[in-house]
C-alpha cells in the first residue's frame, strides 16, 4: 500500500490529525523518520490534538462570544483589584466544573465584559459547553418563548450549557418574565453549573434593581451563597487603548 492511500484510509476514518502527522513524517529523510514507536507516538498525540481543537472551534461557535478575548491578554494589576494569580485560579476552569457563580462588577469600560469573554473562550477550549446571552438578548429570548410556548423548552436547553455567561445585567429594568427565568436558571444550576454574571451595578444594588421583594430575596441568596465576586477597578480600558 502506497503512502497516498494511507492517507486517504487515516482520512476516512475521521483521523485527520494522524494523516497529517504521518504525511509530515513520510517527507522527512529516512535517516530522520522517527522509529516506529515514537512515529505511532507522535501520531497519536497529533489526532488528540486535532481532535481537542475541533472540539473547542464547535464549542466557541455554539457559544456566540460578544468578542475576541483571550486570557492572555487580561490584565491584572492590584490597581484593577485583580491579580496574576486570581486569574490564573479562574483560567484553569475549575470553578466552572465545581458549579460555582462568578460575579464581576465594576464601571463602564473596565474590562468586565473582556474578562467575562475571556473565561468564556477558556472553558470552550477547556471542552466545556458554554453560552454567552447579553441581557438583551436574554431578554428578547424569554419574551419569544413565552409567545411561542417553547420556553420550558428554551430554559432546559440553557442549562445543558456547562456555563452560562449573562453579561450587561443591570442596564436595563427588569419584567417579572425575566426574573423568573433568571430565578429559574440560578436555582436549578445553583451547586451543579456555573454562571458568570457581568454588571456594572455593585452587589448591593442589585436587591432594589430587582424590585420584587421576594424574587430579589431568591436570587440574591442563590448569587452571595455561590460566587466568587471580583469588582474590578482602575480607568477605562477603553480609554487606555485610544491613548495608545
Amino acid at each position: 500500500m502506497n503512502n497516498s492511500i494511507t492517507v486517504g484510509i487515516l482520512k476516512e476514518l475521521g483521523n485527520h490529525g494522524m494523516a497529517e502527522e504521518f504525511s509530515n513524517i513520510i517527507i522527512l529523510p529516512m535517516q530522520k523518520r522517527p522509529a516506529l514507536e515514537a512515529a505511532v507516538a507522535k501520531m497519536a498525540e497529533a489526532e488528540q490534538l486535532y481532535r481537542k481543537k475541533a472540539k473547542a472551534d464547535k464549542l466557541l461557535k455554539a457559544a456566540r462570544l460578544r468578542m475576541r478575548a483571550f486570557i492572555e491578554d487580561v490584565e491584572c494589576s492590584t490597581a484593577r483589584n485583580l491579580t496574576e494569580s486570581e486569574l490564573a485560579e479562574l483560567a484553569d476552569c475549575r470553578f466552572i466544573c465545581r458549579g460555582e457563580f462568578l460575579i464581576i462588577t465594576g464601571k463602564t469600560g473596565c474590562g468586565k465584559s473582556f474578562l467575562a469573554n475571556a473565561l468564556a473562550r477558556q472553558a470552550c477550549i477547556c471542552g466545556l459547553r458554554t453560552i454567552y446571552l447579553n441581557m438583551n438578548s436574554f431578554v428578547d429570548e424569554i419574551a419569544q418563548a413565552r409567545l411561542d410556548g417553547t420556553y420550558q423548552k428554551l430554559v432546559a436547553k440553557l442549562n445543558r450549557n456547562d456555563l452560562i455567561v449573562l453579561d450587561d445585567f443591570g442596564l436595563q429594568p427588569m419584567n417579572s418574565d425575566t426574573r423568573l427565568a433568571l430565578f429559574q436558571l440560578l436555582e436549578q444550576r445553583y451547586g451543579e453549573k456555573s454562571v458568570i454574571i457581568a454588571s456594572q451595578l455593585p452587589l448591593d444594588k442589585w436587591y432594589s434593581y430587582l424590585a420584587d421583594s421576594t424574587m430579589a430575596d431568591a436570587i440574591m441568596d442563590r448569587v452571595v451563597n455561590n460566587s466568587t465576586i471580583i469588582n474590578l477597578a482602575g480607568e477605562s480600558m477603553r480609554g487606555r487603548r485610544k491613548r495608545h
